[in-house]
């Protein structure tokens, strides 16, 4: 997710559609050493913010693969201004380990004139400083296909080659129509470029009740790439996105496939257990002052409701297929108790 230059709140263009930047820094961390960036374990540090979906994605799939020990992480606060996001939530208001407040400062040390907007999920070379990548489309991927010498036993295969035709395909379409579909209805700058997204949007989530009526999860009957992309905008739409973007034909609880499909990965370690809901409307409600002015956080909804029965293991399948669920959250890394589905208000 990106912070804005010229103003921490300025996402909305008066009568324009929503414009995604996606000019990202492109450089890959490979195993074949054929890259200036060679994966390395200790080398790297990925920078997330628990509020972003994008970022949250990222250690959803550096939890499942286990990369914890050969990838460390930090983690900013869940608020940012025009200069991008800080490491408020550590001793001292620094990173442990790159020593810096800002993540803006990781992009100066790769580029002292940086121009564009300051995102997570970003890998930072810890020797230098420096930013290596933060496009968090091929990071993840790269996860899964390069760091493979440091996978923990029993890990997934999140993007196995038999279905890698058709999931492209998915991915994309989630891509465009959700996980970007929702911050075009947020962000539209006139009625009627709000009146287009939300057609889209729920055409969208048409077909993925369609689609996981009949299978557990988006590719069959295991977890894969899509299914993490999926889960992190679910995870934020009643919150979040059914309010504040005015995304409210149907909130997800209303949609019986889509809403069992997303308490089955939110009860399954690695997605529940990185999401911090206080976290996530902090960021939304104070962040996007153009629409929601007052910065007011509301309380709800209640999240209890992540916790209870999905039934969806009656339709077959295992999430990890062969393999086996990742371990507690490392240290440091653990969300609250009263930051998850405790069902309490949430300020």
């Amino acid at each position: 997710m990106s912070t804005k230059k010229q103003s921490g709140s300025g996402y909305v263009e008066p009568g324009q559609d929503y414009q995604r930047d996606e000019n990202y820094i492109t450089d890959r961390i490979t195993a074949d050493g054929d890259s200036r960036w060679p994966v390395e374990a200790g080398r790297y540090r990925l920078v997330i913010a628990r509020a972003c979906p994008w970022a949250n994605r990222a250690a959803i799939v550096r939890r499942l693969l286990g990369l914890e020990q050969a990838i460390s992480m930090g983690i900013c606060g869940p608020t940012h201004d025009e200069r991008s996001w800080t490491f408020d939530l550590d001793p001292g208001g620094r990173d442990p380990v790159l020593g810096y407040e800002r993540l803006q400062e990781a992009f100066f040390a790769r580029d002292p004139e940086y121009p564009r907007g300051i995102t997570v999920p970003a890998m930072v070379d810890i020797p230098t400083g420096a930013v290596v990548t933060n496009d968090f489309k091929q990071m993840t991927l790269d996860f899964s296909s390069e760091w493979t010498a440091f996978h923990r036993d029993g890990a997934p295969d999140l993007y196995p080659e038999h279905l890698r035709a058709e999931m492209d395909e998915v991915i994309e379409r989630i891509f465009t129509e959700v996980n970007n579909g929702v911050y075009r209805c947020g962000f539209a700058g006139s009625q009627n470029a709000y009146d287009k997204a939300y057609e889209r949007l729920w055409t969208a989530m048409d077909w993925l009740e369609e689609r996981l009526t009949t299978r557990r999860f988006l590719m069959g009957d295991t977890i894969t790439e899509a299914d993490v992309r999926l889960f992190t905008t679910l995870a934020r739409f009643d919150a979040v996105y059914h309010g504040h973007f005015k995304a409210n034909r149907n909130k997800l609880t209303e949609l019986p496939a889509v809403w069992g499909y997303a308490r089955d990965l939110f009860q399954t370690p690695g997605f529940g257990d990185t999401t911090d809901f206080p976290q996530i409307k902090e960021h939304y409600y104070v962040v996007h002052a153009d629409i929601n002015p007052t910065q007011i956080i509301p309380m709800g909804p209640d999240t209890s409701v992540w916790l209870t029965p999905h039934g969806r293991e009656e339709m077959g399948g295992s999430p990890f297929g062969d393999g086996t669920p990742p371990g507690p959250p490392v240290a440091g890394e653990v969300i609250p108790p009263e930051h998850g589905p405790g069902g309490i208000g949430h300020r």
